[in-house]
């Protein structure tokens, strides 16, 4: 009779619980009382947005270029430096590349902001800090997909027609080989936000990472449970617009009504 009970009471807090959630309401914080969940996600979001955006648009830039040149130049020096580069960022993770570039470029040198969140100019450090290691892993990709793209029979026959070279690769071979690169980008940028922990500690960015943690180290269960809400929200709305953009690339993926054609 009391485990009915008890099940029952259990039954109709999850239903409440689920009722908040969908309503926007993730509940009170319990180590900060008088503060609601989602007031925390809304004052630390932007700055791990911003921080992730920047990270993002390092990575496609140079991940991207170190892809291209290393396809087009195969088993030749341009690819094995390209190559050599991407191993050393997947092999630097970014809580050793975060204090060398805040100690080097910015105590010792000089030249960026080792810290604070304070301009344009102070993003830099920890934008590259966090997209080292997706810059090895796009290049990589995108290496492997124009290899592979190059190697196709439309392109030799581009390539036998007299193409110029420049005009192959951007009219037949880019818009091919970056698809499975569009495919990775949506996990790959919900991760840029919700891997910035060590790099907003080094350098002193007021993002949602610090939250996470300390919410874990005080027992601060609807601060954990909001933020995984949260998250999972936002890998799922991402990967949404993510296979619309890979429509749009790609004209001959179309949903129909009845199936594909």
């Amino acid at each position: 009779m009391r485990s009915t009970v008890w099940i029952s009471r259990c039954g109709k807090q999850y239903l409440q619980y689920m009722n908040q959630v969908i309503h926007g309401d993730l509940g009170v914080s319990f180590q900060f009382p008088t503060r609601k969940v989602t007031d925390i996600i809304q004052q630390g979001f932007p700055a791990s947005l911003e921080l992730g955006l920047w990270a993002l648009a390092i990575s496609i830039t140079v991940g991207l270029i170190l892809g291209i040149i290393a396809s087009l130049n195969h088993n030749k020096g341009l690819d094995i430096t390209a190559m050599f580069t991407a191993v050393v960022g997947i092999s630097i993770p970014s809580f050793v590349l975060g204090p060398l570039l805040s100690y080097f470029v910015g105590v010792k040198w000089g030249i960026l902001p080792p810290g604070m969140w304070t301009g344009p100019s102070s993003r830099i450090l920890p934008a590259i800090a966090l997209s080292f290691g997706t810059i090895a892993i796009l290049a990589r990709l995108m290496r492997t997909s124009m290899l592979d793209v190059l190697n196709q029979d439309y392109i030799k026959t581009a390539k036998a027609k007299g193409s110029p070279q420049r005009a192959i690769v951007i009219r037949h071979t880019l818009r091919n080989a970056i698809l499975p690169v569009v495919t990775v980008l949506g996990p790959i940028f919900v991760n840029l936000i919700t891997g910035t922990l060590v790099v907003e500690q080094i350098f002193v960015v007021p993002g949602l990472g610090k939250h996470f943690v300390t919410a874990i180290y005080s027992n601060d269960y609807t601060m954990i449970t909001g933020l995984t809400i949260f998250y999972a929200f936002l890998l799922v709305t991402v990967l949404f617009i993510t296979d619309i953009i890979y429509g749009l690339i790609d004209p001959r993926i179309r949903l129909s009504k009845g199936g594909s054609k």
